[in-house]
């Protein structure tokens, strides 16, 4: 008869799935706001972002998967950034507005998620010698930016 799930299974594991969400959205909020360079208060695709990662999130576990969902989500909204990059070319006020996508999402992954940088690489599909250099640019352009590091 295969797998199937009775109505208290999907209900107990939407009931999970709700209380991740009300425990990391704002978290994952704020991945999705600095990815984009929006600002906190006027951020309408990180909204975009984040509320498709999370609906992919859903499906994905609905079918059965018990992958972490904070990982999932985070991966999904990654992902998602990069195949619109160029929708959020120049930051609108944000703080990483003056790097570029790529920029964005390596620092964003590897300082601010903690995401090692060889994951990080299989996640992008770079080699992680090349996220290590895109995330040290980065760095030394948001150093330069706030004039900290320039005597070190």
């Amino acid at each position: 008869m295969g797998k199937q799930r009775t109505r208290s299974e999907r209900a107990a594991r939407a009931r999970e799935f709700d209380d991740f969400v009300a425990g990391a959205a704002g978290r994952l909020l704020h991945v999705a706001t600095l990815l984009t360079a929006e600002t906190r208060i006027r951020n309408p695709y990180a909204q975009e972002l984040l509320a498709a990662a999370l609906a992919h999130a859903y499906a994905v576990r609905e079918r059965g998967h018990d992958e972490d969902p904070y990982a999932l989500t985070r991966d999904g909204l990654a992902l998602r950034f990069a195949r619109t990059a160029r929708r959020h070319r120049t930051g609108r006020g944000g703080i990483l507005g003056a790097l570029t996508p790529t920029e964005r999402l390596v620092l964003v992954l590897c300082l601010y998620e903690g995401v090692p940088e060889e994951q990080t690489g299989a996640l992008l599909g770079l080699p992680e010698a090349r996220v290590r250099a895109v995330c040290a640019r980065a760095v030394a352009r948001m150093r330069s930016r706030t004039g900290k590091g320039a005597a070190a």
